[in-house]
């Protein structure tokens, strides 16, 4: 079945900022039509828990997105300490015994399992000594994230289709890389597997993460409320409302 989730929490914007006063300022410029955030690596070096503990006392929903990465015993002890803090999501980027042991501890908190980084392409991958495509590589990592017990993955919106048809409703998906319509063609950009909120929504993510889109914006309402938008529009054209 499709998830009830508030429009207003559908778009998690990414706090990548150096110092909290910036974050703090970003929060108030936009809670009036957003309410989950995203405190990522840059962010939490910067503040530690401050940031995430005032986001939550101001009633937000919060996003650790740190990428737990270590022995398995080690991330197993990271994400308790984030079980009992209010946390929604956290992320963890692993193989399967980082992801079991990761498991154990969550409590209440979501865990989200990391398949491939938007900001690797097809030709990444080969350099590293892959040779399945990054497709297939999102898809596994997906299935055996689902079967081990986490609540959800991080993927682009590209593979976020075929994660839906084959693994059904259960599995969140949430989505970075988004980027307005007229911008997905900037060669510029630092990640490399991109699509639009409207895209990434019709093709079956229930969350999108967005940030400089928003954050660079001279208008960052404007943006959200156009981000919104189209989200309505690719809940519709799936009927996934």
């Amino acid at each position: 079945m499709p998830k009830d989730i508030p429009l207003n929490e559908r778009i998690i914007l990414a706090l990548d900022v150096e110092h909290p006063d910036i974050a703090k300022d970003w929060v108030r410029k936009t809670e009036s039509h957003i309410g989950f955030y995203k405190v990522g690596l840059q962010l939490f070096m910067a503040s530690w828990f401050e940031m995430v503990d005032w986001l939550i006392e101001r009633g937000h929903k919060v996003m650790v997105d740190l990428k737990f990465f270590d022995i398995p015993e080690t991330v197993k002890l990271a994400v308790a300490q984030l079980k009992d803090r209010g946390v929604t999501f956290a992320t963890v980027h692993g193989n399967d015994p980082i992801l079991r042991t990761s498991i154990q501890e969550k409590g209440d908190l979501k865990l989200l399992a990391v398949t491939v980084l938007t900001s690797f392409g097809e030709e990444d991958m080969r350099a590293m000594g892959m040779t399945q495509s990054i497709e297939d590589l999102v898809f596994f990592r997906a299935k055996r994230a689902l079967e081990l017990g986490c609540d959800g993955v991080v993927s682009s919106g590209l593979e976020a289709r075929r994660i839906r048809e084959h693994l059904g409703e259960k599995l969140l998906i949430v989505t970075p890389g988004i980027r307005p319509g007229a911008n997905l063609s900037d060669s510029g950009d630092d990640q490399k597997r991109i699509v639009t909120a409207q895209q990434a929504i019709q093709d079956g993510a229930d969350y999108i993460v967005v940030g400089r889109p928003i954050t660079k914006a001279t208008d960052p309402v404007s943006v959200i409320v156009g981000m919104q938008a189209e989200i309505k529009k690719g809940m519709k054209s799936e009927d996934r409302m």
